[in-house]
């Protein structure tokens, strides 16, 4: 773990965007209060049942938050991409971490005791106001994606996720390329099926020339139709 300062230009201007209702004399303190943890491809973050102690925020890098289910099958709850944050619901509700988080690839996060993030709150009223905001911004996410796992067929659920994937981290320099390269294991836990699910609805897009498959790269080549198909379910 990094102790860093707020000399360091680039998380200067992390600070500045996250933590904007703070005066100096808060930021201050906040600087006194970080650290940067960076985590190596897979490497777990936090575990289910443990006890939450830290706000998150991932600056760079992709993390995945999951939960595993019965039978061993995990099913992907959230996908984090700079500059998110997470980690910090469970502390609110004043209970143990019902889901655990991982890194996608090597990842860079921000670390801020949640001691201080309530120390900063009773200062700053709009400190509090943003976190409500943030975390009615997740409960409206997750309950339309309930709603989109429980209710659509395989076909929506798996077109839903590569549109997903490509607003939330873009796309390669062709501009057609999903720049995160998911496991197949990985891609059927993002959409609630089976691997080998997954797999045959891949190779179905890929016969309609909806998409190109090379290992793990996607590339997207009639995304309006890719649209219809997530829309129609």
């Amino acid at each position: 773990m990094v102790k860093m300062n707020l000399s360091d230009i680039v998380v200067q201007d992390y600070i500045a965007e996250m933590w904007a209702p703070l005066n100096a004399e808060q930021r201050e303190f906040l600087a006194s209060n970080f650290t940067l943890q960076n985590y190596k491809k897979n490497e777990t973050i936090y575990c289910e049942g443990e006890a939450p102690t830290h706000l998150m925020c991932l600056l760079n890098g992709k993390v995945k938050v999951y939960k595993d289910g019965v039978g061993g099958r995990s099913q992907i709850i959230r996908m984090i991409k700079p500059v998110e944050y997470f980690g910090y619901r469970a502390y609110f509700a004043k209970e143990d971490y019902l889901t655990a988080a991982s890194a996608f690839e090597p990842s860079t996060i921000c670390l801020i005791p949640m001691s201080a993030v309530i120390t900063l709150i009773e200062q700053n009223n709009n400190l509090g106001l943003f976190f409500i905001n943030q975390l009615s911004k997740d409960l409206g996410i997750a309950d339309e994606r309930t709603v989109n796992l429980t209710q659509k067929h395989i076909r929506g659920r798996l077109a839903e996720s590569l549109l997903f994937l490509k607003e939330s981290y873009g796309l390669e320099e062709d501009g057609s390329t999903l720049s995160i390269y998911l496991s197949r294991e990985d891609l059927a836990n993002l959409s609630n099926m089976t691997t080998s699910n997954a797999i045959r609805t891949l190779s179905q897009f890929a016969t309609e020339r909806l998409i190109t498959i090379d290992g793990r790269k996607i590339k997207i080549i009639d995304e309006e139709k890719m649209k219809k198909i997530s829309k129609i379910g």
